[in-house]
């Protein structure tokens, strides 16, 4: 790999770990002013909004300019929605500010793959970044919680400058201050991102005809016999992993009595089996065999419902001593599927997404198939949510939700592998990747 893809994955490590622990402490503020459970989920909805609503805009900006400089600019919005939550915005808004910056900053870091790498080495690139990125998202969510614990919350608040007032009253406002020092962390490392050299035609900046352009883009991919389906299972992906961290806090919390930090560590496990997923995908899957992996996908599904059968009281009491602390048999249990259904998660997503990442650098320019694919997945992340947000409020039993969730997981992909096997019946799909491509 090239010296520059290595700060890529600084900054985007950085980056990613300041959203996810402030994903927490977004959590706990709403907590603090004592919002309705609904509401929860709702921090996402508002965070992926712009990725869908900016996203006919985001891919023309990315491949206007120099992809380092973007997403140095992007990394600042992030650092004023990051300062707005802890003036006293409300944490929907600020966070949907933050959201802003992500939804500019991801062509530039995806694109920059596409100008910075051969296509054969998309695949390892992507397992890379993917690691790297669940990786900061097993930290993230680990700071978050850790942040706004007991412990660590009163050992921040305990620090004054003398004569100055802070201002900083509430666990959640210390967390948040330790997140935008993370924020600056990643634009010093912008810095350092070189220049490809790869420019592109003058980018149109007439609003209908961006929009215009990228709903052509759009149809291109969609209709792409090879697009088509690793569209549909990274958006599949996406939209589910998001549901699914909310889905394992108000897990946590109703099977194993687990309070918000301790969930948040728990969600930390499924992002580990992502990034072993990822990487094992990254080393065992070439680009020409990346659509084996369907299968995988609707297996995970039914590993997600196996979690509603776990139950700390139904499960026998005892576990094990592991340095004078015990373990549970229904945490361990609970562990281990989670971590499973992250490897799963990892194995299927890595190939697909280096996949479309090859058809839409073919078929279009770099920041525009990415603007496309972030605008089908966080479609597909909105409707999800907006359906968990309504299971919720009309309180719902976990156990249904959760059921019911890796059902629609596992009959979406049967789904894409049938429509896969009439592509191959129709056309040989795989002929679209030359065999030089591994």
């Amino acid at each position: 790999m090239k010296r520059g893809f290595y700060t890529i994955m600084a900054a985007q490590f950085c980056s990613s770990l300041a959203d996810n622990a402030l994903l927490i402490a977004a959590i706990a503020l709403l907590r603090e002013a004592e919002s309705p459970d609904w509401m929860t989920p709702l921090l996402k909805f508002c965070f992926v909004l712009s990725y869908v609503l900016l996203a006919a805009f985001v891919g023309a900006f990315a491949d206007s300019r120099p992809k380092g400089r973007v997403m140095l600019w992007t990394n600042m919005i992030k650092i004023a929605g990051c300062a707005t939550m802890f003036f006293g915005a409300h944490p929907l808004a600020a966070y949907a500010i933050v959201g802003l910056g992500a939804a500019a900053y991801s062509p530039a870091k995806y694109g920059i793959l596409t100008e910075l790498l051969p296509p054969e080495k998309l695949v390892a690139a992507n397992g890379w970044i993917e690691g790297t990125t669940v990786t900061s998202i097993i930290l993230g969510v680990v700071l978050g919680g850790a942040l706004v614990s007991v412990k660590i919350s009163t050992l921040l608040l305990a620090l004054d400058l003398p004569g100055v007032d802070t201002g900083i009253d509430s666990p959640a406002e210390s967390a948040i201050c330790v997140v935008a020092l993370i924020y600056l962390a990643a634009a010093a490392i912008n810095f350092g991102i070189p220049d490809t050299g790869a420019r592109y035609p003058q980018q149109h900046t007439h609003p209908l005809k961006l929009i215009r352009e990228f709903a052509h883009c759009n149809r291109v991919l969609w209709s792409d016999r090879l697009g088509q389906i690793s569209l549909a299972v990274t958006t599949l992906f996406w939209a589910a992993g998001a549901t699914l961290q909310f889905i394992v806090l108000a897990w946590a919390e109703w099977a194993l009595q687990l309070d918000l930090s301790r969930g948040a560590m728990l969600q930390s496990v499924v992002a580990v089996g992502i990034a072993l997923g990822a990487a094992w995908a990254a080393a065992r899957v070439p680009l020409r065999k990346s659509l084996c992996v369907l299968p995988v996908g609707m297996a995970m599904g039914f590993c997600v419902i196996a979690l509603s059968m776990i139950n700390r009281d139904i499960l026998p009491s005892g576990g094990i001593t592991v340095g004078g602390v015990t373990i549970e048999w229904a945490m361990l249990i609970a562990c281990g599927l989670l971590l499973l259904v992250g490897v799963m998660a990892g194995y299927f997503v890595v190939p697909m997404n280096a996949l479309l990442q090859h058809r839409g650098h073919v078929l279009m320019s770099a920041g525009h198939s990415i603007a496309v694919q972030n605008f089908n997945e966080n479609l597909g992340v909105l409707v999800m949510l907006c359906v968990y947000a309504g299971l919720v409020k009309l309180d719902l039993p976990v156990t249904f939700i959760i059921t019911a969730f890796g059902l629609f997981v596992a009959a979406t992909m049967q789904t894409v592998i049938r429509r896969h096997k009439q592509n191959q019946r129709e056309h040989d799909a795989m002929a679209l990747i030359p065999d030089g491509h591994h």
